[in-house]
């Protein structure tokens, strides 16, 4: 994506349909998890995990943790890209973070940091990659620029002057 300004590699491209749309008149919350889950299955068909490669080899992944925010709004029928960075992987882990942007006017609409694992559908335990998708993580990792650890990976939530916070009450003491 010459000159785009799109940090990661493109996976999937789309456009924010009607149904999306929620009474604030923009994407509900609901359909960038869909649209970041479709293109985490784009980024498995790289890999090679495919239905088939399900079918036949019994395993798959498992999403164990997502962290999605919001930078700004998205509305009926504009369109969108999603890239994906690997941050980390291991032979049964991946740790990858993807961002959406508007396809037209290049800003940065959300981002989706997933962490998912390998699994033996026979036995429903982490298993490892095998060999041959083991590789396409390898290979697409190659491909990556030196784009740094994104600023809203890893992010924790917290209100900054809390008028309450459990958090406090649990140590015994008032916000």
């Amino acid at each position: 994506m010459p000159d785009s300004g799109f940090i990661g590699i493109e996976v999937v491209r789309g456009k924010v349909l009607p149904e999306w749309i929620d009474v604030n008149e923009h994407m509900n919350v609901a359909y960038y998890v869909l649209a970041f889950d479709l293109a985490v299955d784009s980024l498995w068909e790289q890999f090679g995990i495919t239905e088939n490669h399900v079918n036949v080899s019994d395993s798959s992944t498992f999403a164990v943790e997502t962290h999605i925010t919001w930078q700004r709004e998205m509305a009926v029928d504009e369109p969108y890209v999603i890239t994906s960075q690997l941050l980390a992987y291991d032979n049964k882990r991946i740790h990858q973070f993807m961002r959406m942007y508007h396809a037209e006017q290049h800003y940065l609409a959300s981002t989706a940091e997933w962490l998912n694992l390998h699994v033996d559908l026979a036995v429903r335990k982490v298993s490892p990659w095998p060999e041959a998708i083991s590789e396409r993580i390898a290979a697409f990792a190659g491909l990556q620029q030196d784009w740094g650890w994104p600023q809203e990976a890893g992010k924790r939530m917290t209100v900054r002057e809390p008028v309450y916070s459990a958090a406090a009450i649990g140590r015994g003491v008032s916000a």
